[in-house]
């Protein structure tokens, strides 16, 4: 992501690069070796974090603290995407004039790191009903022929409709219409999401490690 499609929306170096903050908190070294870890505890913001999601756990460079570790389900789509149902809501997409109430949203339901920009990622979409957005999901990560499912949020008074569901079916047909792989991130111990993934044809590839990281 942060080397490949995205590399615009990236600063650092060959040695460490992190997202443009207003985006998101999320980083990578080339290397663990000192100058390596050096140039990535560069990259965290005084007030801020900085996340690193790898295969295997990453350790603490010098100079910045471990907020704290999580493990995650990395999931591909497998198969063509799910149809959509006749009792699927009626889907919009969102835009710079919504931004306030995705983060809003975002902010309530907890869908991931959420910045002043990361509705820029790619197209997001939602649900709303007289005239209150409920629920919305959209894109992240751009690999090499896969895209990320990402900021899956519904209100906690709107749960239960469906709206998840009809949302992410929605994102991964836009994705292979263009020619992309969905996938997407899970916390490894939220069964409810896993199960829903799963029901809409996505696999547990691999775990991954999630390292927050702050300045020490």
């Amino acid at each position: 992501m942060l080397t490949g499609r995205q590399a615009h929306i990236v600063e650092g170096d060959a040695r460490a690069v992190r997202i443009d903050r207003g985006y998101g908190p999320f980083g990578a070294a080339a290397e663990q070796n000192a100058e390596a870890q050096a140039a990535l505890a560069a990259l965290i913001s005084d007030d801020g974090e900085l996340w690193i999601v790898e295969g295997e756990p990453w350790p603490v460079p010098a100079g910045a603290s471990e907020v704290k570790r999580a493990v995650l389900a990395q999931m591909v789509a497998e198969g063509p995407p799910p149809e959509p149902r006749p009792n699927d809501p009626d889907i919009v997409a969102l835009t710079d004039a919504d931004a306030a109430e995705m983060a809003a949203l975002a902010d309530h339901a907890k869908p991931g790191p959420w910045g002043p920009k990361t509705h820029l990622y790619g197209p997001f979409f939602g649900v709303r009903e007289n005239g209150r957005l409920l629920a919305m999901a959209g894109q992240r990560m751009l690999m090499p022929g896969m895209a990320e499912v990402s900021g899956v949020s519904t209100w906690a008074d709107c749960r239960g409709r469906g709206l998840a569901r009809a949302l992410i079916g929605h994102v991964m047909r836009a994705m292979v219409a263009r020619g992309e792989q969905p996938f997407l991130h899970s916390y490894a111990d939220n069964a409810g999401a896993i199960a829903l993934y799963e029901a809409l044809g996505f696999r547990i590839r691999r775990e991954v490690h999630v390292l927050v990281l702050a300045k020490r």
